[in-house]
């Protein structure tokens, strides 16, 4: 009878433990709780096999108002086709695509050899997301991953994004000092950090991944496409079989007007 009631005692006490550790790691929709979270996010990653060198990236990162005020305040999404296309710049990007896509035929050539993507889809994609890697963005791109993380609005959709960001922290893909778009996309063509871990490609043979080169970027924009069901040769336009592949997380609308 002892034995069991110690045993239950000893259960009591670790659920208890447990709901305390839950309480105290929820999410916030302020940045009060954010330390108080990231020092219980940082011991559960770390259970789950984290790096230390990934934690203590983690550990230091700040709350990100910045990240939070633009989470709150996408008015691309509320635009019109035409309005959307106005503010992105489109004629601009449509002419300097088709100036770009003559200049680097080699590596589209290359490109489309072992994906099977033309450059028209990756050239629309390159222009809508920065202008060609002229505007990648300058928010901290851990803190953005992390502050996101909190953030009781998309938690578990964050909280996937940061383990997969602490991975490419622990393999030097990513570190404390990686900027970027101000929801944690970093590159040319603006990859979040698990697409990054999945579909990330050395275009330029140097032996790492870094979406902030043109070659690593397009080429690991068209390992994602051929990911999600692009066929070699086949259209990209709607009706046409590669238009759902475009769908899935890109930018359609754009791709449409913009591809040369």
């Amino acid at each position: 009878m002892k034995k069991r009631l110690s045993g239950a005692l000893l259960f009591a006490a670790a659920f208890q433990m447990m709901v305390g550790l839950a309480e105290a790691a929820s999410c916030g929709n302020t940045g009060e709780g954010f330390e108080a979270w990231k020092s219980n996010f940082a011991d559960e990653a770390q259970t789950n096999g984290t790096s230390q060198k990934a934690i203590s990236a983690l550990i230091g990162t700040s709350y990100s108002s910045g990240t939070i005020a633009a989470d709150r305040s996408q008015k691309s999404f509320t635009l019109s086709l035409d309005a959307f296309m106005a503010k992105r710049g489109a004629a601009a990007i449509a002419a300097k695509g088709k100036s770009l896509k003559a200049s680097n035929a080699g590596l589209f050539a290359s490109i489309e050899n072992a994906f099977g993507v033309p450059a028209g889809p990756l050239i629309a994609i390159w222009g809508m997301e920065t202008g060609f890697g002229a505007f990648m963005g300058n928010q901290n791109t851990l803190s953005a991953i992390t502050t996101l993380a909190y953030d009781c609005r998309r938690s578990e959709y964050f909280t996937d994004q940061l383990y997969a960001t602490l991975k490419l922290v622990d393999r030097g893909l990513l570190d404390v000092s990686t900027r970027g778009a101000m929801h944690g996309e970093v590159g040319q063509t603006q990859f979040l950090p698990k697409s990054i871990l999945l579909y990330g490609v050395d275009g330029d043979g140097d032996g790492r991944v870094n979406l902030n080169t043109k070659a690593d970027a397009l080429a690991s924009t068209a390992n994602f496409l051929k990911d999600h069901g692009w066929i070699r040769g086949e259209g990209y336009q709607p009706s046409e079989p590669n238009f759902s592949a475009i769908q899935d997380g890109m930018l359609p609308a754009s791709i449409r007007a913009l591809s040369p």
